[in-house]
């Protein structure tokens, strides 16, 4: 294991120089691989409420770690290995991921915990409603944090991770604050992605004795407004908008498909609790809910919290939900609004799913946007529309939206590194994939035969132009448009998008410039 550093805690006048050197440097663009300037858990150290759990697969919550943030293990023969930062205070070392989980496939193990109380997160076990979960696939949310390619933590049902045995985690009533960096992007209505304070037998003690952050689109209590995802307090058997369960803020319709969103709840643990949520892209915080703790039922004034952590699933291990962790921390005690602000813009700062400084090559890393050559759609690039593959004109015109469906970020070949995927660049985790032969976005599973559904093999265009991608898992199958959708497809064949007509213009594509900025 790397050495693990303890933080040093800062005063507010440090904390502000080191804030002021941050925005001088991004000012100029200088690329680091070290974080300037005052991270997260510093923020809040000088604030007087210091982090006493702080986790993340992409990057240092302290200016001064420089320790591992997660380990990996691998299939081939069970080795583990522990992922580090490039430098203190910096981003995740990917490479050392990449490298030794190359030929094989790997999971995540182990989320540690930057704070000295050594919070580590474990792959859960069996609750009351849920069997024992099983490791997150380790390369299923490639990002860009930074200007560096890292990974995130994308969750599916069945998968989680947990610490009953925490240290300086609120008990009994005691006061905290809580954040996680999610996606809007990767969300579903089952219970219940959650982080921060559970249950330690993982199993439903009780009214008020959880104290988590929610992101989904359960609605718990109605009426909850619009579509969702909703920032929401789980505290046990309720997802809480408000003192009454339900929203009372019909403006909090939810973030809506945001790909980088920053979730944030404090409670007192006695008579107030408080929902925040963000753009981490842009912005600032937006409060949804500052009020009394729940009155439509007892327990929860004060709140019973036990203090043990979870990360993906519910107090009882409740594991039907999906959803995306990049980083996340607690602290002692609830931290100031100017703190949670503070927090927010360096977030924002580090530029979550920012360009990766690659374009218009099959190079990994590199984004791109994919231009038909058949003489009908010459201005025509294949994009996701919902969930589909599709081939649309996209012009120096067209929507921000428009352009951001129409660009793809290349990875390595999910089911073999000397092929490509395609990871869709405003759905993180989302990769091109054939099923029933034809092309949609999905959120990678990491299961074998989404990896091979998900890879495709260059080859010289079919009609002497571009390049032609053939089916990791059915090689005499290319990628092709027919009727505007997208598919795998032979020269000739039983289905009707095997047509031999144009059948070389149809898979021959030119690999440009991304569409998206």
């Amino acid at each position: 294991m790397l050495s693990r550093a303890f933080p040093r805690l800062r005063t507010t006048a440090l904390a502000a120089l080191s804030a002021l050197v941050t925005v001088l440097t991004l000012a100029v663009g200088v690329p680091q691989a070290q974080a300037a300037g005052s991270l997260p858990c510093d923020i809040y150290a000088a604030a007087g409420t210091p982090c006493v759990a702080a986790h993340s697969l992409a990057r240092a919550l302290y200016s001064s770690y420089n320790g591992s943030l997660y380990q990996v293990q691998r299939a081939s023969d069970g080795a583990t290995r522990d992922i580090g930062l490039l430098a203190a205070g910096g981003y995740a070392n990917a490479a050392a991921q990449d490298s030794f989980c190359a030929g094989t496939t790997c999971i995540i193990t182990k989320i540690y915990d930057q704070s000295s109380r050594h919070n580590d997160l474990t792959v859960e076990g069996a609750g009351g409603a849920g069997a024992a979960d099983v490791g997150a696939p380790a390369d299923a949310l490639p990002v860009t944090v930074g200007g560096h390619q890292v990974y995130g933590l994308e969750i599916s049902a069945g998968m989680g991770y947990r610490d009953n045995s925490t240290s300086g985690v609120a008990v009994d009533g005691g006061a905290e604050g809580m954040y996680m960096v999610t996606s809007g992007t990767h969300v579903n209505g089952s219970c219940c992605f959650d982080y921060g304070n559970a249950e330690t037998n993982n199993k439903d003690t009780g009214n008020g004795h959880m104290d988590a952050i929610n992101f989904g689109t359960e609605c718990w209590f109605s009426p909850c407004y619009g579509q969702g995802p909703w920032v929401q307090a789980d505290l046990e058997n309720g997802l809480f908008q408000s003192d009454l369960g339900h929203s009372t803020n019909s403006s909090n319709t939810g973030t809506g498909a945001l790909p980088f969103v920053t979730a944030l709840l404090k409670n007192n643990g006695q008579n107030h609790f408080a929902l925040k949520w963000g753009n981490a892209q842009s912005g600032g915080l937006n409060t949804t809910y500052s009020g009394s703790e729940p009155t439509n039922a007892s327990g929860y004034s004060p709140m019973h919290q036990e203090g043990a952590i979870v990360l993906g699933t519910g107090g009882d291990n409740s594991n039907g939900s999906i959803g995306s962790f990049f980083e996340g921390v607690m602290t002692s005690g609830i931290p100031t609004d100017a703190a949670d602000n503070s927090v927010q813009a360096n977030i924002v700062s580090v530029g979550y799913g920012g360009a990766t400084g690659s374009t218009g090559t099959l190079t990994p890393g590199s984004e791109i946007s994919l231009k038909a050559t058949t003489s009908c759609c010459t201005g025509d690039y294949i994009r996701h529309q919902n969930d589909t593959a599709v081939i649309s004109a996209i012009t120096s015109s067209s929507s921000a939206l428009d352009k951001s469906d129409a660009t793809w970020i290349v990875r390595r070949g999910l089911a073999d590194a000397s092929c490509v995927s395609f990871e869709s660049r405003n759905y993180p985790g989302d990769f091109l994939r054939h099923y029933n032969y034809q092309l949609l976005r999905q959120p990678m599973t990491g299961t074998t035969q989404y990896r091979q559904d998900a890879t495709f093999c260059p080859t010289t265009g079919k009609s002497g132009t571009g390049t032609s991608f053939a089916s990791y898992n059915y090689p005499a199958k290319f990628l092709r448009h027919y009727d505007y959708n997208v598919y795998i497809a032979s020269d000739g064949g039983s289905n009707t998008w095997d047509s031999a007509t144009s059948w070389t213009d149809d898979v021959s594509w030119v690999v440009s410039a991304p569409w998206a900025p």
